[in-house]
């Protein structure tokens, strides 16, 4: 009998099937990101696949054994008329029920307690704007739970807002520097955004003198680069009314203070005490049109996620994104890179829209009936999307520690 035929097919079949499986491998590993500083999230103890945390779906998370939202405002007394847009009187609830499902392995539950445990002894610092002030509150409603009440307190000063837990001898704080470099929107009667941002490329270091000594520091910088051009100081400093501006490309300065930022990290953090992480941008949502809803006004009155972001572009300024990306490649300090754009671009239901408080006072109905000015479409509700955020710093941080 002539086995050759046989022989041969078999060959082929081997080696189709194992073309097939390399090319399945290929595509697997080309879709994870690959930031050489980033440690990512394992599916399991046994499992050394490596999890891109950042790609994945929105899953309604209801019924009795949901697990989301994580607390609710009535839990909560840090939260502030802000994000409260239940209590601020939206009608829907539905956008705090959405839970982040990454595609190839799922989020480790949230314990709070587990999490104070390994924050015991440590400080945390959320640094940079009103979005990271944000997701510092968030974490805080997150934890506080756990934390009797006599042993927990909030206190503000002007550039610092500070969570103590005094059981674990440890604090979870804020500090507002949205440029990151210096800018003339740094004092507290600067930051209403009526003023033209000004910012001082070089100088980072008084900022950088609070940052000392954190055990986990958490940066972002992005909404307050929303112009084409941005303001520089060229020389002189804001304390001494210096007027001396150039306008330079948005990208070019925002390389420039990133770069600031980054030699700052070189210098001044022990990668054997301090773990850092940068947010990536946080998207906004001002064209209801990007979701092909043509008669919507911004993001007011929408309760659900975008379904196809393939067919979606809501504005995201994905230059910065790839400048920041760049950026943080070129630090030799160990860095988590949390990038929380894609999967936030979704969520056109989460922001406060008519339901928030600019300067702590509730929009009127005659500002209601106006979306168009007076919806917040860059701003999110807590409990709220921050929260999902939150759960992928907690995975971070617990896999690490």
């Amino acid at each position: 009998m002539n086995f050759f035929p046989m022989v041969a097919a078999i060959l082929v079949l081997s080696a189709t099937f194992f073309g097939f499986f390399c090319y399945n491998q290929y595509i697997k590993i080309i879709e994870f990101r690959d930031f050489k500083q980033q440690e990512p999230f394992q599916e399991s103890s046994n499992s050394q696949e490596e999890c891109d945390m950042f790609t994945g779906e929105w899953v309604l998370d209801h019924g009795n054994g949901s697990s989301h939202p994580l607390y609710t405002e009535e839990d909560c007394e840090y939260l502030n008329k802000m994000v409260t847009c239940l209590k601020n009187g939206r009608p829907d609830s539905l956008y705090q029920k959405w839970r982040w499902q990454p595609r190839d392995c799922s989020l480790p539950k949230f314990e709070a307690k587990l999490f104070l445990e390994k924050l015991r002894g440590k400080r945390v610092m959320f640094v940079g704007d009103s979005i990271n002030f944000n997701q510092m509150i968030s974490m805080v409603c997150m934890v506080q739970s756990a934390i009797p009440l006599e042993k927990k307190s909030m206190s503000y000063a002007t550039y610092i807002t500070v969570f103590k837990m005094e059981d674990y001898n440890a604090t979870m704080e804020f500090y507002w520097a949205p440029f990151l470099v210096e800018s003339n929107v740094d004092p507290p009667t600067m930051r209403d955004g009526t003023v033209d941002p000004v910012v001082k490329l070089g100088s980072i270091s008084k900022h950088g003198e609070n940052w000392k000594n954190v055990d986990f520091l958490i940066f972002n910088t992005y909404i307050w680069w929303r112009y084409p051009t941005v303001k520089v100081l060229q020389r002189g400093s804001f304390d001494d009314g210096a007027t001396d501006c150039v306008e330079m490309d948005q990208n070019v300065a925002y390389e420039s203070a990133l770069k600031s930022w980054a030699k700052w990290v070189g210098e001044n953090v022990d990668p054997n005490r301090t773990s850092v992480f940068f947010i990536s941008a946080a998207p906004t949502h001002m064209k209801s049109s990007a979701w092909n809803n043509t008669s919507g006004i911004k993001c007011s009155n929408e309760t659900t996620p975008i379904l196809n972001m393939s067919t979606s572009e809501v504005g995201t300024n994905w230059q910065l994104f790839a400048t920041a990306e760049k950026v943080i490649q070129s630090i030799k300090v160990p860095l988590h890179f949390l990038n929380i754009t894609g999967l936030s671009e979704y969520r056109k239901d989460a922001h406060t829209t008519l339901y928030s408080a600019p300067g702590g006072k509730l929009l009127t109905q005659e500002q209601k009936s106006d979306p168009a000015r007076y919806a917040d479409c860059v701003h999110w509700c807590l409990p709220g999307l921050p929260d999902t955020w939150n759960e992928l710093l907690y995975t971070l941080i617990i896999q690490q520690t």
